[in-house]
């Protein structure tokens, strides 16, 4: 855990967390939410390097109904 904090609103609780990859991430999610007693959510973060990463590579696209 990096960082953890209280907070006012809809959400009571923030922890930023540094995991390996994308499935331990969802393995953690499904197992603290499995107790019944958290409703928790996983946001992303991704780094300015990813970000420009992304920016660079194309992908071929055709909205829904075109």
């Amino acid at each position: 855990m990096e960082a953890f904090y209280f907070a006012f609103g809809e959400t009571d609780v923030y922890a930023i967390c540094e995991l390996p990859d994308a499935v331990t991430a969802a393995a953690f999610s499904l197992t603290i939410n499995a107790s019944g007693l958290v409703n928790e959510t996983i946001v992303p973060l991704l780094s300015v390097e990813e970000i420009d990463q992304a920016c660079q590579k194309s992908i071929a696209y055709r909205a829904p109904g075109q």
